[in-house]
């Protein structure tokens, strides 16, 4: 899989919510406790059951008549449903998007753009808001009010943190939760071992959530301001790299889903381990395909490397390649663009099986910080047998799409 020469990126928005009411039709008197905003999510919902088993409406209960507000009526709902819904948010459905923009204090308008950057379906003038969602429309628009951020980069705010907390919130329902819920009794549901599971799991996934978003801030903010100067922050060179399982589409022709996709989560695991292990970064998984970057090339030779050497003491995988580049690129949302990255996706395509290509740039790179020698006369005429790490080979000239002939370099490890 590589991709095309719009970037390296694609993104699958989804689903609402965050804020504190501030009056307006159809706002409640109550507060929020000291210390804790309205529909925060802390603790549990208003009339909430203590931990442990609730007690569930009878099932005869569910899919109750449809309820008119204002005129409207509003879609069946499963009771259960909601009390879980009001379980995680923090918070009753007390809103229409009208009413919640209006308590916020921003245009309807504005509010649909956070919402839809969020990755939340338009739902109409239905009563399904919160104060959360109160509260979260106020914050982005007092950042903007504060001159913190552009209404632009707000928008951008919310769609990036959507984004990423949708994938997070799919994975841990289909994968986690799924195999933590099978009834316990028969005659229970799904559903009804569901609620007392996310009531006990919810405010430790939530901290957890927050100390690995505070790590990783941190770190990422660490490498930002290292940099030489201004402009190189704003422009850095980095080294990026996409490695593919060989021979994929055939595999996935002979073998069952369920086999398939252990052999695509152990080749990510492996690469996500490596990758962070040396100092990387994992930008995206692409099933049979990874791409991570490195602030360095040594780093990224040396990840290449170790992906390659793994791979290939493993019998159960196929056979990799990478390529990789070295120059400036733009990155947008955690996801790089550009020439650098199209490049390097075209060095994979045409790699040989466990084997490394990388660009002229990222070669010249090796050799200026003595990492690898500029040819094998100066590697033999060298002080110290394993003064250098990396050997490189010129590889003959070939026309890759869209960029015209390039010239790669086959990288190895020294002996």
């Amino acid at each position: 899989m590589t991709v095309d020469d719009t970037g390296s990126g694609t993104g699958t928005p989804r689903g609402p919510h965050g804020r504190d009411t501030g009056g307006g039709d159809g706002a409640s008197d109550s507060a929020a406790p000291d210390g804790a905003a309205p529909g925060s999510g802390r603790g549990p919902a208003s009339g909430a059951p203590e931990r442990g088993l609730p007690d569930l409406p009878d099932r005869s209960e569910r899919g109750s008549e449809p309820q008119e507000d204002g005129g409207q009526t509003e879609p069946k709902q499963d009771p259960l449903a909601l009390r879980i819904e009001g379980l995680i948010l923090g918070a009753e459905r007390r809103y229409t998007p009208f009413q919640a923009a209006r308590a916020a204090g921003v245009s309807m308008e504005l509010a649909s753009r956070f919402w839809r950057a969020m990755g939340f379906a338009d739902i109409g003038q239905a009563k399904a808001l919160t104060e959360a969602d109160v509260l979260a429309l106020r914050r982005l628009a007092g950042l903007v009010e504060a001159g913190l951020l552009s209404e632009a980069m707000a928008v951008q705010v919310a769609r990036s943190t959507g984004q990423t907390t949708a994938r997070l919130a799919e994975w841990q329902i289909d994968s986690f939760l799924e195999g933590l819920t099978e009834p316990p009794e028969l005659g229970m549901t799904r559903t009804e071992v569901t609620y007392p599971l996310i009531e006990l799991l919810l405010p430790e996934l939530e901290e957890f959530l927050v100390y690995v978003w505070r790590r990783q801030l941190a770190a990422s903010t660490g490498r930002v301001i290292q940099v030489a100067d201004d402009e190189e922050m704003v422009d850095r060179r980095f080294a990026v790299a996409f490695a593919d399982l060989v021979g994929f589409t055939r595999l996935t022709r002979r073998m069952e889903e369920e086999e398939l996709g252990e052999l695509v989560e152990a080749f990510e695991t492996t690469a996500a381990d490596l990758v962070a292990a040396r100092g990387g970064r994992l930008v995206k998984t692409l099933g049979d395909e990874v791409l991570f970057a490195a602030d360095d090339a040594g780093t990224a030779a040396e990840i290449a490397l170790l992906l390659i050497e793994t791979m290939a003491n493993d019998g159960s995988m196929p056979e990799l390649r990478v390529g990789m580049t070295f120059g400036t690129i733009t990155t947008r949302m955690g996801d790089v663009f550009g020439t650098t990255v199209n490049l390097a996706s075209r060095l994979t395509s045409i790699a040989p099986k466990n084997a490394i290509l990388v660009d002229s740039a990222f070669a010249a790179e090796l050799v200026r910080t003595g990492e690898a020698p500029a040819s094998e006369a100066e590697a033999a005429a060298a002080e110290e047998p394993g003064e250098y790490r990396f050997a490189l080979q010129p590889m003959h000239q070939r026309p890759v799409r869209g960029l015209g002939a390039v010239e790669p370099w086959l990288l190895t490890r020294r002996d």
